[in-house]
């Protein structure tokens, strides 16, 4: 083994560490040896690419879904011999560093995601050959940002939250809810985020969804009316909605609900948008009150 090291790494375009459509992603492959090393090939490859599947089972059969759509491909020779692979390129010894460069195109991306039957992922690889059964490897996976805008005014009551990017802290929401308690038992109302995740591949749907307990209320005492105000904190890890994938979307809620022994809970959701950074100015404003009208007496 004359080859000690192989890895790629590229070039940060801002403090964030992220890419965004029409950004130029480049970077360095290195290459240690101890000697003298014949090669066939060393090349680089840039991908953005989105992919689902899952498996359906119909009795004894199961059935995979599946879809992929490629963003981007491009590839950059670093290093090819001119005998058709029979290594008679020479890679000297000690470090060498070469350099590659691609403008990713500035067209309508999704932003990186890993979901529960899909991915969307954008990465730089390398590979170096010196031959048929001696093939080195290296890849970094590149956080990839989109710019596309999100349908807000096709909602009525939206909610909009910005997390901070580059810190370790997301985002507090102050949420107000004015119940009337007509009924003979105090409630309590409990606050959740909702996660959904929808799946699309082959004319099937598939859909993953999850709550995040926020917490609960100060109760109200039964035949009363009580205002509350819960704030809430958004976890920074949570990754931001997006509908402008073919095969996937994330969407989240916020869910109230009323705890009320021996009674179906009573629920009301609202579309909650998460955006890496503040909202822009033109967006619409947070909801700030929520009503319960009605209650079972």
């Amino acid at each position: 083994m004359t080859v000690k090291h192989f890895s790629v790494t590229y070039d940060k375009v801002n403090d964030r560490g992220t890419f965004s459509p029409g950004d130029t992603l480049s970077g360095t492959v290195t290459v240690v040896t101890n000697k003298e090393t014949k090669v066939q090939c060393l090349v680089v490859k840039a991908k953005g690419k989105a992919m689902v599947a899952w498996n359906e089972q119909k009795g004894p059969t199961v059935m995979v879904h599946s879809d992929k759509k490629i963003y981007f491909y491009f590839e950059h020779i670093i290093v090819q011999d001119k005998q058709m692979g029979n290594g008679t390129e020479i890679i000297g010894p000690g470090r060498n560093v070469y350099q590659f460069s691609f403008v990713l195109p500035n067209t309508d991306m999704p932003s990186s995601f890993k979901g529960k039957w899909g991915h969307i992922t954008y990465s730089v690889r390398a590979q170096l050959t010196q031959s048929l059964w001696l093939v080195h490897k290296a890849k970094a996976e590149v956080p990839f940002l989109s710019k596309s805008e999100f349908p807000f005014a096709s909602k009525s009551e939206i909610i909009i939250i910005g997390l901070q990017v580059g810190k370790q802290q997301g985002k507090a929401m102050g949420v107000t809810v004015d119940v009337v308690n007509s009924s003979a038992r105090r409630v309590v109302p409990q606050f959740f985020l909702c996660e959904k995740q929808t799946f699309a591949a082959q004319s099937k749907i598939k859909v993953h969804g999850k709550d995040v307990f926020f917490g609960t209320g100060d109760p109200v005492p039964a035949e009363s009316r009580g205002t509350i105000t819960k704030v809430l904190s958004i976890p920074p890890q949570l990754p931001p909605t997006f509908f402008n994938c073919c095969m996937m979307k994330l969407e989240y809620r916020l869910k109230i609900t009323l705890d009320v022994p021996f009674v179906r809970d009573q629920v009301i959701k609202i579309p909650l948008v998460i955006l890496l950074g503040s909202p822009r100015p033109h967006q619409q404003k947070p909801k700030k009150s929520i009503w319960f009208k009605k209650f079972l007496s």
